[in-house]
Parts: structure tokens; C-alpha cells; sequence
């Protein structure tokens, strides 16, 4: 059963223009080693790799149904990739416990999640699904 679901637009100049104001502080707040690392091998798509994450995001935080309080913080959000290449959540803190609250008893929660880009948007969905265990 799904259990959340959730959708982000951002414009990647936006996600350029905080790059050019704050730097390497909005990095460190906003995102995890692992993305760092994706978007800072990518020079000429780095932020539209930083503004799918960051949409992945806030997709996430609506699927959940907080955004960002009642302890969901984004830095708890993180992309990464299965061994397949497919992109996917991995949660901590807030955005982990969340998770947990609202996966119901005998059941364990799968997120999906796809991102795009297009100059000038990045998109991303996310999907909880509960299966039974």
C-alpha cells in the first residue's frame, strides 16, 4: 500500500544563484558527503545535480506530510544510488523516525524516487510503498 507520496519542481538557477552566494556553507547544510561528492565530479551539470537532490528532498518531506520541521531536516535526506544505478533515500534523524512512525505494524517501507533535469528545472517523486513482511 503506498503510504506517501510526494513532488518537487526547482529551478536550477535558483539552486546556482545559492551556490554563488553561500557556497560551501549552503552545501554542507543542505547535503550529504555522497551528493557532495556526485555533483563535485560533475562541473558542467553540478547544479543540476545539486537541485534534482535538493528536490528529492522536498519531495520526501511532503510524502512524509511534515516538510521540513517536526525534526525532518534536509541534511537527513540523502541520495544515493542502489548497486543498479537507480537512485533512492537514505534516512537519519528526523526524516528516518518519521519514516517510522507512519510504517504500520508487519510492514517495511520501500521508497522510490526518480529525478530529472532540464535546464532550467530539476523534478523529483517519491513514493513510499509498504509491503508486508
Amino acid at each position: 500500500m503506498i503510504v506517501g507520496i510526494g513532488s518537487d519542481l526547482c529551478n536550477i538557477e535558483r539552486i546556482q544563484n545559492s551556490l554563488d552566494r553561500f557556497g560551501d556553507r549552503f552545501i554542507q547544510r543542505v547535503f550529504t558527503d555522497t551528493e557532495r561528492n556526485k555533483a563535485e565530479r560533475r562541473p558542467f551539470t553540478r547544479a543540476g545535480t545539486y537541485a534534482k537532490r535538493f528536490a528529492a528532498k522536498e519531495a520526501f518531506s511532503k510524502a512524509v506530510g511534515t516538510g521540513f520541521k517536526a525534526g525532518v531536516f534536509m541534511k537527513d535526506i540523502g541520495v544515493a544510488n542502489l548497486p543498479s544505478g537507480a537512485p533512492t533515500l537514505v534516512l537519519t534523524g528526523g526524516a528516518k523516525a518519521r519514516l517510522d512512525a507512519l510504517t504500520p505494524a508487519g510492514h517495511a517501507v520501500e521508497v522510490h524516487l526518480t529525478m530529472t533535469d532540464d535546464h532550467p528545472w530539476a523534478q523529483a517523486f517519491v513514493i513510499l510503498y509498504a509491503r508486508p513482511l
